[in-house]
């Protein structure tokens, strides 16, 4: 048998390159939001690029139907019901097992940490929903990072860049897109059924062109710093719109810049304090002790704003109280999965008994910061007799690192 020989990702083959830096893409760290069609083919890339650390965050399993157009999942994965993060992430390291890819099964707005978000160089959106790219803005926005959405329908694709101070998704919403967002998260105390996205046609190769052009993009983002501010020798789509149009094979770029000073999405939490001892496996009183000690208050109040805690949920007719004690972003699968809940559900509606703010006038002290729903390297908001502070989850990182 022959020996296996030591060699480096790319060697001789990317260095060729006048403006790839190896060592700097090998330390890249990348968020892709999204493991369908468009997540397939931007993994894929990253990984072939040689991008040291991948995290893919994906709450989805993969079916038949996915088969068509998604390169990393095979037939029997859709038999075993595997999750779409979980399996992108292992095709990606048996493409390259110089990298490391790591799975996050969960929400982006609930169970993705902000300290991640931080930690990353750029953010790929790979979604499907106008919801899921307003709560990933959101996101990105408040840790100050470039992200680069894709879309794709039939033989069409889009991309675009968000980057802070110049151009920002929500922004750039009409009146009824914002009004069909809101109709999706408001009313806090009433439990909506999430209707599931219809499916749109799409083709492997718009997949594959636009996925193309989101790491193209991501990499020059990943470079940006290496060159003097206006030396850089690429162009990016930061504050564009990039649109392919198959059925005619034309290409368009546009400026698609849009930052309204009132725009409640900029929102950037600066100044953050990290602090090892601060961790999701902490309580809920372990953890209110330590952010008084840390913001030097005497009184600490943790805003639970991307994921209550609901107590229960009531329902109108019959009138009946159903004790759950999670996190919000889990009550759907909650709902679906308990025969009772889920037949109230299609005929009355649930009111929900919830926790948005956790004082220590919290009756559930012993419940840990995830058991809550505080996702592992989150940056929490505390508010405090002394100012309102942001503090990260550090004892979390070696998760992530």
């Amino acid at each position: 048998m022959t020996e296996r020989k030591k060699y480096e990702w790319g060697e001789g083959v990317f260095t060729l390159l006048s403006w790839f830096r190896k060592e700097k893409v090998s330390q890249a760290r990348v968020l892709v939001a999204g493991a369908g069609a468009l997540g397939n083919e931007v993994i894929k890339n990253l990984a072939l690029f040689g991008v040291g650390r991948i995290f893919v965050a994906d709450f989805d399993r993969i079916e038949i139907s996915n088969l068509t157009r998604s390169v990393l999942f095979r037939e029997k994965d859709a038999f075993e019901n595997r999750y779409k993060a979980e399996v992108a992430a292992e095709r990606a390291m048996e493409i390259n097992p110089q990298i490391k890819v790591t799975p996050i099964v969960g929400n982006l707005f609930s169970d993705v940490g902000m300290g991640l978000y931080r930690s990353v160089d750029v953010i790929i959106g790979c979604l499907d929903s106008r919801l899921a790219r307003y709560q990933l803005n959101r996101m990105a926005m408040r840790a100050g990072k470039t992200w680069i959405d894709g879309s794709i329908e039939n033989l069409t694709g889009v991309v675009k860049a968000f980057t802070p101070g110049i151009s920002c998704y929500e922004c750039g919403l009409s009146r009824e897109e914002f009004n069909i967002i809101m109709l999706r998260t408001g009313c806090a105390d009433v439990v909506r059924n999430q209707t599931s996205q219809g499916r749109i046609a799409t083709t492997p190769i718009s997949a594959s062109i636009i996925g193309a052009v989101q790491a193209q993009e991501a990499m020059k983002v990943i470079h940006q710093d290496t060159y003097e501010e206006g030396k850089t020798p690429f162009t990016t789509l930061q504050g564009k719109m990039w649109r392919y149009e198959g059925l005619t094979n034309t290409t368009n770029t546009y400026r698609f810049a849009s930052w309204k000073k009132t725009c409640p999405a900029h929102e950037l939490w600066q100044p953050v304090i990290t602090d090892q001892k601060m961790s999701a496996n902490m309580t809920v009183g372990e953890a209110l002790n330590e952010l008084k000690q840390i913001c030097k208050a005497n009184a600490a109040e943790i805003n639970l704003m991307n994921n209550k805690f609901i107590e229960a949920i009531i329902s109108d007719r019959p009138e009946k109280e159903f004790r759950v004690m999670i996190p919000e972003s889990k009550l759907d699968n909650l709902i679906s999965e308990n025969s009772e809940m889920r037949k109230l559900s299609y005929k009355t509606v649930f009111h929900k008994k919830f926790y948005e703010n956790i004082s220590s006038d919290f009756p559930f002290q012993e419940l840990t910061l995830n058991q809550i729903g505080i996702p592992y390297f989150d940056v929490i908001r505390v508010t405090t007799d002394k100012g309102e502070f942001f503090v990260e989850l550090s004892g979390d990182k070696s998760v992530f690192s």
